[in-house]
């Protein structure tokens, strides 16, 4: 054992201790507080501002919100509620600056101003405030515009009254600070989608988005749903064969308010939505187990009394379900640092017992969905036994049994899984140049011949005859469905490499289904990238560049232009058409390659656009044709 010298200190008495202020606090480690200064954190400042506009919406005194994308990068949120207070708290302070300037202040806390509430999940405007450059409130109260500017959570001005208006609401403004965040920009799309869920679990009210970062082409759209959640459900059953209409019901029970939304269609898949006074609950919870519970035992005890014979269980039932569960309560416990598990045992007894009834309820009236549904877990509980001995015969023939990895698998040597990669490459040519091109030490290789199967209509019988998913499976070694253990891979990052045409970005799709279908924890844990090979090549003289969009390609032409160089520009249409050495160079290289790591959003829209694209429906799928054909800039042929 190796014994370090350690610098001893002396002197630690009471000048050793530290106290920061709160906002001293937050920019010091801001991960505390928004989970980290990348891109979920950026965007975390606009969701815990928009959270406190739609809390007002809750309490019943905001029907609209309104988030906009400035030049600069700077957000505003406006809403019409009743604005935040402006008169003297106890403190001796404005209660607007108190609020914008004092960790934990607001009135979510007493269980009279905000019954329940989606900030209190988060960590509030004034972290915000203290991690931005610049914050600006105007406040819309009692007749009065009031206004009030900050700096890195200092007060930069008194409150004073700055107009007249009939008008109420609260106006935040802020840039985040670069000091903080480096060099960022917002992503459009990850605004978009929370601000569409949150008009989804709020009936009726409307959020706006607006990106004026470009005033020559400003973006605007509008989400409102008056069907709500069941809006909600229906949107995610679209291009699936339906087995019935959406149920719909809202109870309050105790303390609880419970919404719940569902529909059963025809694949294989559990798709339910949970959220906690409108945070997404990734990771489910008791309100979760409750639901699951309820879909169960009330299908269950239907088949018992039609005396259906084969051994059933609760996934069978839940099979082909999509659901949205939402409920409210005042005093949220959640468990771990991300926040995205409910806690609370009381929720689990209480959803249980109303999701019964109201089930129980429908199907008792629905004899024909009834009949449909019982004729579904029957199949389903079939297949899950022949996928049981097809799974069995895979785990006989596997590397963790035999040590008999799949013949086309170039492996590497390294042994430490936290320190490999495996390549999952499309086509021979290029496995072939991925496999000279890498570093065989922790680089392994597995290149697919052709599409692998459409796993969105397959059961998993049929996926695991497949030969291309077998071979998957074993090399990555980990199992597949409920087994699947990410601890078990032989590799700590799986890397999807594609072509950058259209067969590739199918290839894509049909992976990351895939891996979303029968081995999410593979994603939950980040252990999923996409790999970006380039998509031009410019040769000038004896430099050569490489382009991964058309702006990259345009922005490195338009400078050897200006410097009147010459130049050619080839094209990639495959990985194939890169030697060994460009491969490694472009997007192998850990120092140089782009990689994108694949998140359940990412999967989530890509099962979307595959279900569109080869679900049963044609409508959907001649829709979705129409609206993008527009968008195409390369199509291969």
């Amino acid at each position: 054992m190796v014994h370090e010298e350690i610098e001893k200190v002396e002197g630690y008495d009471a000048s050793s201790i530290k106290v920061l202020d709160g906002m001293e606090a937050v920019r010091k480690r801001p991960g505390m507080y928004i989970g980290g200064t990348g891109p979920d954190g950026l965007h975390h400042l606009i969701n815990e501002v928009v959270d406190n506009s739609v809390d007002e919406a809750v309490a019943g005194y905001c029907t609209r919100v309104v988030v906009r994308l400035l030049p600069g990068e700077v957000v505003e949120v406006e809403d019409n509620g009743r604005g935040i207070p402006v008169d003297k708290h106890e403190t001796g302070k404005s209660a607007l600056e108190v609020v914008m300037t004092t960790l934990h202040a607001g009135g979510k806390f007493d269980n009279k101003t905000y019954k329940i509430s989606g900030g209190l999940h988060g960590v509030g405007v004034s972290v915000v405030n203290a991690l931005s450059e610049k914050t600006e409130v105007w406040v819309k109260r009692g007749g009065k515009i009031y206004y009030q500017a900050y700096s890195r959570g200092r007060v930069l001005t008194p409150v004073e009254i700055v107009g007249e208006t009939e008008e109420t609401g609260t106006t935040v403004r802020f840039k985040p600070d670069p000091e903080i965040f480096g060099d960022y920009k917002f992503e459009r799309e990850r605004i978009e989608k929370r601000l569409k869920e949150l008009a989804y679990l709020n009936a009726s009210l409307e959020m706006v988005f607006e990106d004026k970062r470009s005033p020559e082409k400003i973006y605007r759209k509008v989400f409102k749903f008056e069907g709500g959640i069941k809006d909600f459900v229906n949107e995610l059953a679209s291009g699936k064969k339906e087995l019935m209409e959406t149920i719909h019901f809202s109870r309050k029970k105790d303390f609880l308010e419970l919404e719940v939304a569902l529909k059963y269609v025809s694949d294989t898949a559990e798709r339910i939505h949970s959220y906690v006074n409108n945070i997404r609950t990734t990771e489910g919870g008791t309100h979760v187990t409750g639901f699951k519970t309820a879909i169960s035992k009330v299908l269950l005890d239907f088949a018992r009394e039609n005396k259906i014979k084969e051994q059933l269980t609760g996934d069978d039932c839940r099979e082909g379900l999509i659901a949205v569960v939402s409920v409210k309560i005042p005093n949220p416990q959640f468990e771990g640092q991300t926040k995205t598990k409910l806690g609370n045992q009381e929720v689990k007894g209480v959803v249980e017992s109303l999701v019964v009834e109201e089930f129980r309820e429908y199907l008792t009236h629905n004899t024909s969905v009834l009949k449909t549904l019982l004729e579904k877990i029957r199949l389903a509980a079939r297949a899950r036994i022949a996928a049981k001995r097809a799974k069995e015969l895979v785990r006989r023939k596997s590397a963790l049994d035999t040590g008999i990895l799949p013949g086309k698998l170039a492996d590497c040597t390294e042994k430490d899984p936290e320190k490999c990669e495996l390549y999952i490459v499309e086509g021979e040519s290029a496995g072939g140049s991925a496999k000279q091109g890498r570093d065989r030490r922790y680089q392994a290789i597995l290149p697919l011949k052709g599409k692998i199967l459409n796993v969105e209509k397959s059961s998993l019988d049929k996926i695991l005859s497949n030969d291309e998913i077998k071979t998957i499976i074993t090399a990555i070694g980990a199992g597949i469905g409920n087994s699947f253990n990410p601890s078990k891979s032989r590799y700590g990052r799986i890397i999807i490499m594609t072509d950058a045409d259209v067969d590739g970005a199918h290839i894509r799709t049909l992976l990351l289904t895939f891996f979303y279908r029968h081995m999410k924890p593979l994603i939950e844990r980040g252990m999923l990238y996409i790999a970006q090979p380039p998509l031009y090549k410019i040769e000038s003289g004896k430099k050569v560049f490489y382009a991964y969009s058309d702006e990259d390609m345009k922005k490195i032409v338009d400078d050897l232009e200006a410097q009147g160089k010459k130049y050619t520009v080839q094209r990639y249409k495959g990985l194939g058409e890169m030697n060994p050495d460009q491969l490694w160079n472009t997007t192998m290289d850990p120092v140089n390659r782009k990689m994108y790591r694949v998140t359940l959003e990412d999967a989530e829209e890509a099962e979307r656009i595959l279900t569109i694209l080869m679900g049963d429906k044609v409508e959907p799928r001649k829709e979705f044709i129409m609206t993008n054909a527009k968008f195409v800039r390369n199509l291969d042929i």
